[in-house]
């Protein structure tokens, strides 16, 4: 509650609200920790988004194949949900990581981590990422069970979260096959629709028609099956959310091994600077709230940061 008394907008509300916008594209920069969290919220986004496979290779160091528990997931979104509460973040959930019953304990684990959106997928629980080849699906009756799960769970725990529908069946059962089964997660109330692994510009503008007045989501994955849209482009085709799943991931890969050869080889890290410019590790920590949280310890009597650091 806010110090005014008027109650301040959930994150859920917010998304929303951006989602209600005809005129709105919510893009969304994949983030997988608190660094490149930070580092997104920084320059001003309006939304975030987790990454499922950022977080499995991040937080397990392995291939997104399915191996990132409830647990796993629900952790690190908490942690991203809650560096800045009045910024939406929508997250990874895969399966739902079981049942009916386990899917509706991670909905309710994700509103409790503060999550504003999250996407459910139609593929068995040993998933893999969308843009690999050989997935694996549930049967219709098994997928819209999941939605209808995620579904009474948001309704049974009074509180809201945007969940966006995701299917992976355009690779093995082609378009037809994968509208009926968005059409059907629709139905059963999801708020959101995801053709993953879309192929063509063409066939992107089909499904947002055909989903219509759904709000459809793009996800942009360089180097995977899909085309690589710009923002105007996504927004251009009717995308109502864009997710940038790899941006994260894709810079830091080569700028470490870098940084790493350049180590080994030359005994000096070169790689990292501009402009001639090396970052100090306050400068890195200020990107962290190094600022707000010594003002924070001041103004509550603390005395460690009177002085500054």
């Amino acid at each position: 509650m806010a110090t005014n008394g008027t109650s301040r907008p959930t994150t859920a509300q917010k998304l929303r609200a951006m989602l209600e916008d005809p005129g709105k594209l919510i893009v969304c920069p994949g983030v997988y920790d608190g660094y490149t969290a930070r580092i997104a919220l920084a320059e001003g986004v309006d939304c975030l988004y987790m990454t499922g496979a950022g977080t499995t290779m991040s937080v397990l160091g392995m291939a997104d194949l399915g191996v990132a528990t409830m647990n796993d997931m629900r952790d690190n979104a908490s942690m991203i949900a809650n560096i800045d509460p009045d910024t939406p973040l929508i997250a990874d959930a895969d399966t739902g990581y079981g049942g009916a019953i386990m899917v509706g304990r991670t909905v309710t684990q994700y509103m409790l981590a503060g999550v504003a959106g999250m996407h459910l997928e139609d593929q068995v629980v040993t998933k893999r990422c969308g843009h690999l080849s050989g997935k694996q699906l549930v049967s219709v009756s098994e997928y819209t069970s999941r939605i209808r799960a995620a579904v009474m769970a948001r309704a049974a725990a009074r509180g809201d979260i945007v969940l966006i529908a995701r299917t992976d069946a355009l690779q093995s059962l082609g378009y037809d096959g994968a509208l009926q089964r968005m059409r059907a997660a629709v139905g059963e109330g999801a708020d959101v629709a995801f053709l993953e692994g879309v192929q063509t510009r063409e066939q992107a503008e089909q499904f947002v028609r055909d989903m219509a007045p759904t709000p459809c989501l793009f996800n942009n994955v360089p180097g995977g099956v899909s085309p690589d849209f710009s923002v105007d482009e996504a927004r251009q085709v009717g995308y109502r959310i864009a997710i940038y799943p790899a941006l994260g991931i894709e810079v830091v890969y080569p700028a470490v091994r870098k940084a790493v050869r350049q180590l080994l080889t030359e005994g000096k890290v070169k790689g990292v600077e501009v402009d001639g410019k090396r970052w100090s590790p306050r400068e890195l920590f200020e990107v962290c709230g190094l600022r707000e949280t010594m003002e924070f310890d001041v103004k509550a009597g603390g005395t460690a940061y009177s002085k500054g650091v």
